[in-house]
């Protein structure tokens, strides 16, 4: 495997471990942990350890995204970040006029 590759994959998990701690949005931090899981689960994959790859792709990316999003659906975060988008949108739409 090229050294280029490995270096973006590094890259990939440093920018996604500071982008879920910075993001203001929980919906957004949700995905961005998800997408660090499955990249993590390919860096697994080139330390040839096919069982923790496949952990870290199910639990990681699978089960704990679907229990987060679950938690924020719970709490409500998510359908508040829809209302207040639609409301930016029509204050925007407002200003345009």
């Amino acid at each position: 495997m090229s050294t280029t590759f490995r270096i973006l994959l590094l890259a990939g998990l440093v920018i996604c471990a500071v982008a879920t701690a910075l993001v203001r949005k929980p919906m957004r931090a949700v995905i961005i942990y998800m997408a660090y899981s499955i990249i993590m689960s390919v860096v697994w994959l080139l330390l040839e350890s096919p069982d923790l790859a496949i952990t870290e792709a199910a639990v990681g990316a699978g089960i704990t995204g679907i229990l987060f999003f679950l938690t924020l659906r719970r709490i409500n975060l998510i359908d508040k970040d829809a209302e207040h988008e639609a409301r930016r949108e029509e204050d925007h739409h407002d200003d345009t006029l």
